[in-house]
């Protein structure tokens, strides 16, 4: 990775918050605990921690990196017993159980100054019960990613609205071509196809408190989202047998021209580039306005910074926060050759590729629902798993919702507390 410190003073900057004097006379040592252990990730956070401790000649900077696997396992242990100052994890209800054992400190005056309009994107899944409990550094964008070609043959524009977004989908199935590719065999990408329906459906406060267990899952705002569901489920409108395949082993549906689109994160465009589609034949639109009446929000997984409930060197740690936001650190080490995912902070740059740049956009300036973290991230994982099982079989078994609500609620009266 390119050195941050070079890049922001090659450029005659000084990264938005480091110039706060109280921040010049740090001092001791400022411990990070961090699970970006794949190589990119990796070299992105030993950038951030050498620069910052360049920028402060009496601090000390001490960089831990554990597997991420093993860090989910670990996280609750560290900060119950010798916390770092600062560690890395997740926006929404995955901070929620640590936010509530008093593992997290209240970082809100962080947000108090132009950050506040900065990150105005993901702060309300930073937030709860009005205060803010870390900053993010990146996230990336979901939606449709379509076939134009395709679209074009059959004289069809990207959906808006629901009826356009069904009405589409019929005309291509006249013709012959699935609406949408799906792999389920692993149930998370079933959890992306709720999501979107039930934020549209019933919106962003909505969807949270369901997956927070506030909500029953026999409500009938939950039965309208089945409703809207099976609309495209008795159409035809997925590929056949998506049961068996993963998400990947499904894209020949998709590349092929069998199926004219998929509902994915980005991470999805590169192995699309991969199996042969050109940028001409590969577009993205923000999944469809169901209910009027409600905000458009999104599906933006968001990795963040926290400051631990009992850091010894708290004033170093919001330090290190307010660097790690500033837009010229995001748009560097989210950059190509760092994350290559989209900066948070709106004043940052974005890579010059057709799809980041829309998503910038997307989640920027036309998500003011709110931004959900993906099913698992927003749900506990026990009742993630009951859920994702069941939207599964609900796409196979449609006539079993009644079975499906029964068993989910059952799940949430054992699993909240």
């Amino acid at each position: 990775m390119t050195s941050l410190k070079a890049t922001v003073a090659a450029a005659g900057i000084i990264a938005a918050g480091l110039a706060h004097a109280q921040e010049s006379n740090l001092s001791g040592t400022l411990t990070i605990f961090s699970d970006m252990s794949n190589p990119a990730p990796r070299a992105v956070m030993e950038g951030l921690a050498e620069d910052f401790d360049a920028m402060h000649p009496d601090l000390d900077v001490e960089l831990t990196v554990i597997d991420r696997e093993a860090y989910k396992t670990q996280i609750r242990n560290f900060l119950s017993a010798n916390p770092p100052d600062v560690f890395n994890w997740y926006a929404g209800n995955r901070m929620r159980p640590y936010v509530n054992a008093g593992l997290f400190m209240d970082v809100s005056d962080i947000w108090d100054d132009e950050l506040s309009s900065q990150l105005a994107s993901t702060k309300s899944a930073l937030t709860l019960d009005g205060n803010q409990y870390g900053v993010p550094y990146t996230y990336y964008q979901w939606g449709m990613y379509y076939r134009p070609d395709i679209y074009e043959e059959y004289g069809l524009t990207p959906a808006e609205d629901w009826e356009t977004f069904k009405s589409n989908c019929q005309t291509l199935l006249d013709n012959d071509v699935k609406c949408f590719a799906l792999g389920s065999k692993f149930l998370w990408t079933v959890a992306a196809w709720f999501d979107y329906i039930n934020l549209r459906t019933n919106g962003y406060d909505f969807h949270m408190q369901l997956t927070n267990g506030e909500i029953a899952w026999t409500d009938d705002r939950v039965r309208q989202t089945f409703a809207n569901w099976r609309e495209l489920i008795d159409m035809g409108a997925y590929i056949d047998d998506h049961t068996a395949y993963s998400w990947q082993e499904a894209l020949p549906f998709f590349v092929n021209g069998e199926a004219a689109s998929y509902l994915m994160g980005n991470f999805a465009v590169a192995p699309m580039r991969e199996a042969g589609l050109s940028d001409e034949q590969l577009g993205y639109f923000q999944f469809p306005e169901i209910n009027a009446d409600v905000e458009m929000a999104e599906d933006a997984p968001t990795d963040t910074f926290h400051v631990a409930a009992n850091a010894e060197n708290p004033e170093a740690g919001k330090a290190f926060l307010r660097y790690v936001t500033s837009p010229e650190v995001q748009t560097e080490m989210n950059g190509p050759d760092g994350l290559g995912q989209l900066p948070v902070n709106s004043e940052a740059s974005v890579p010059d590729d057709k799809f980041l740049q829309q998503g910038f956009e997307v989640l920027s300036s036309n998500a003011p629902g709110g931004l959900a973290q993906f099913f698992d991230r927003d749900a506990p994982a026990e009742m993630a798993q009951v859920a994702m099982e069941n939207f599964q079989r609900f796409m196979v078994q449609p006539d079993s919702l009644d079975q499906i609500l029964d068993q989910l609620e059952r799940a949430r009266q054992r699993i909240y507390d």
